[in-house]
């Protein structure tokens, strides 16, 4: 792994920006607003970048350097293909099997084109993005100095925490925060991750959108 561990300093002010921008959006709409959670995904990657940049090693420490942007979504392809098929290969199995693995897939989809639209854009663009700059640049490279096991275990097991909606374990998300991290250990850059992280959620809605 390339990128530089992250600081106490740089982790406590990312949490705080999260936890101030979340607590503002919930007092202002109740979590109900899709444009909300958007732009209040927007405010926190971008003031997450802003505590790197002033408190930190900058933005190549959290695995975004500049020269290295186009290869990382280049290799992020090429992760993304790979899973693709490993998970078409399982879930072939799993239903010539009988066991109704669409279950696991199935992503709960707002009725009407525009709103559609708008959960495609802030669910399958903005989040995962937000997403991988606070839970792999961030948190990741915090928990690195303890390992890769510890980094990996921990930052999955916080991922998974805020897309739990039942008591079900969401096994989706914890397999993408293994996968994610993984791809962010070897590759060194955080474009891998993003961009697995987009593509995924892409095409967990449009086969939800589908079926």
């Amino acid at each position: 792994m390339e990128a530089k561990p992250i600081g106490i300093r740089v982790l406590i002010l990312s949490v705080l920006a999260i936890l101030l921008v979340e607590t503002v959006l919930w007092l202002v709409t109740g979590g109900k607003s899709m444009v909300a959670l958007g732009f209040g995904r927007m405010v926190e990657g971008a003031l997450i970048l802003s505590i790197v940049s002033i408190f930190g090693e900058g933005w190549a420490s959290i695995g975004l350097e500049h020269s290295k942007l186009s290869s990382g979504f280049k290799r992020g392809l090429i992760w993304s293909a790979g899973f693709g098929v490993l998970a078409a290969l399982t879930l072939t199995v799993l239903i010539f099997l009988g066991v109704q693995a669409l279950a696991f897939f199935k992503v709960k989809l707002p009725k009407g084109t525009p709103d559609i639209a708008l959960f495609f854009a802030v669910g399958g663009l903005i989040g995962p993005v937000a997403e991988e700059i606070f839970f792999r640049g961030i948190l990741y490279g915090f928990l690195r100095r303890w390992g890769v096991a510890v980094a990996v275990i921990v930052s999955t097991c916080l991922f998974v925490l805020p897309h739990m909606r039942t008591e079900a374990i969401p096994l989706t998300q914890a397999a993408g925060g293994i996968l994610f991290a993984a791809a962010y250990e070897v590759e060194g850059s955080l474009v891998v991750p993003i961009t697995i992280h987009v593509l995924g959620n892409l095409a967990l809605f449009t086969l939800s959108w589908i079926i």
